[in-house]
């Protein structure tokens, strides 16, 4: 009985507040913009520039869940136009209400699924058609451009700009895109040394094709490893490996003296500490590499060139360690897990994490000091 009441409870992971808005507020908009763009939600059956409920479903799966197969453009776009295609097709043929119906949807989803392109509010498109012979007979097959295609289109146009604009990513991600280095290899937490033949078969054979992209299948099978990884690490924590002995700069520290200090002892992090050792900041190496692209593509120079341009620029005009450095990075205390750690340096956006103690620095441990953490505890494993 128990199973049976877990059964019919949620499935869904839960989620922060911020997605749930960020999601809503997405819908919002969108449906919004696109109101406005098909002039309103009256039906006009003259152009066929009009809101149809389908649309709120289609703004469900791009704006809430913009990751899944259901909701690329692909499905959404060709989905919902296949569908409407259908649904007019049939409504001008079947004159019973109920058959029209039951037969719309259901060629829809056939031909939806056969073109690749299964949208579930492309089911609620060819109803909607079926159960509106007077805006079908006004329209004919023009219902599929206007309002269905067109309003689809600018959906997925907005749901792509809000995507970019709060942090996610729409569409999703191909299985063969670069890295974020800009090379032909995936990044590093997604090399798991399977092809894209064995991974959409892995979806296949699960019955998983509708619910998963390739690219996200091989991202949540790189964290669930680099997960396990961390189960292996053994007790260490973030005081038994970390770099005690710091060098650390003021926030007024000219650029050129940072650049002199990155240069001098090899280091690919500097913390930026104001009185008391009070922990404000990091520069990372890649900071001044950043500074001088910017630089590079303003100027048309080369990095050295910006580079050397922007230190001698420091010396007239200093530019400041507070002007460049990250304050929103990741941070550890003394007692924070190796296995913590791990995935906070795995994706390559920072070289090292600051640790604190009651917001004073006490320590940072970089990526050499984790990989030799790693080492040692493999070589002890091995010795076991």
């Amino acid at each position: 009985m128990t199973s049976l009441f877990r059964a019919l409870g949620p499935a869904v992971a839960g989620t922060s507040m911020v997605e749930a808005i960020r999601a809503g507020v997405g819908a919002l908009v969108g449906l919004g913009v696109t109101g406005l763009f098909l002039l309103s939600p009256a039906v006009d059956l003259t152009l066929g520039l009009y809101l149809i409920a389908p649309f709120g479903a289609s703004s469900v799966l791009l704006f809430a869940v913009p990751n899944s197969p259901l909701a690329q453009p692909w499905s959404a776009v060709v989905g919902n136009t296949l569908a409407a295609l259908v649904g007019v097709a049939v409504c001008l043929l079947i004159t019973d209400p109920v058959l029209r119906i039951a037969l719309s949807v259901g060629l829809a989803i056939a031909v939806t699924i056969l073109c690749r392109a299964v949208h579930p509010p492309a089911g609620a498109v060819a109803m909607t058609a079926a159960m509106s012979p007077e805006a079908v007979e006004r329209l004919g097959f023009w219902f599929a451009l206007a309002p269905v295609a067109a309003g689809t289109v600018l959906l997925v146009v907005l749901a792509a700009l809000y995507a970019r604009l709060t942090g996610r990513r729409y569409p999703f991600r191909q299985f063969e895109e670069p890295g974020r280095h800009g090379t032909e290899d995936p990044d590093p937490v997604n090399r798991i040394g399977l092809s894209e033949d064995e991974l959409t078969d892995l979806l296949g054979r699960y019955r998983q094709s509708f619910n998963l992209g390739v690219e996200d299948l091989a991202r949540l099978i790189g964290a669930a490893e680099m997960q396990a990884a961390t189960h292996r690490t053994g007790p260490l924590l973030a005081t038994d490996i970390m770099s005690r002995n710091l060098v650390t700069i003021d926030p007024d520290t000219p650029l050129s003296e940072v650049a002199d200090l990155f240069r001098r002892h090899r280091f690919t992090a500097l913390p930026v500490t104001g009185s008391e050792e009070r922990y404000l900041g990091v520069i990372f190496q890649m900071h001044l590499i950043a500074r001088a692209r910017e630089d590079a593509l303003r100027l048309n120079h080369g990095y050295l060139a910006a580079l050397r341009r922007l230190l001698d620029r420091d010396r007239a005009q200093p530019v400041r360690a507070l002007d460049i450095m990250s304050v929103a990075g990741p941070r550890a205390i003394p007692t924070t897990p190796v296995a913590v750690l791990l995935p906070m340096m795995a994706d390559g956006d920072v070289d090292a994490v600051p640790v604190l103690d009651r917001g004073r620095i006490v320590g940072i441990v970089t990526r050499t000091d984790l990989i030799a953490a790693l080492a040692r505890s493999s070589l002890q494993g091995g010795a076991a």
